[in-house]
């Protein structure tokens, strides 16, 4: 399914559309504090959060997206 960005046809920027969002692997089943990722064709990939899936979405280019997830993965946003 495609979801167009509500800021579209408004005077707002470049639109977002994905095709298919996933979450996260890690997501617990009692949905807090989940995300989802998605391929973006205007951008690379773009981030919203489950809870609200009409809410704001992050987009990112290629290169930052590959720079924020080897980040994640080396634990450098960890709070513990």
């Amino acid at each position: 399914m495609w979801r167009k960005s509500s800021r579209s046809n408004n005077g707002g920027p470049e639109c977002v559309e994905v095709a298919s969002w996933r979450k996260s692997g890690r997501s617990g089943s009692g949905g807090e504090a989940c995300v989802e990722v998605g391929t973006c064709g205007c951008c690379g990939t773009a981030v919203r959060d489950s809870k609200d899936p009409d809410g704001p979405k992050l987009a990112f280019k290629v290169a930052a997206w590959r720079a924020f997830h080897a980040d994640v993965v080396a634990g450098r946003y960890d709070l513990t």
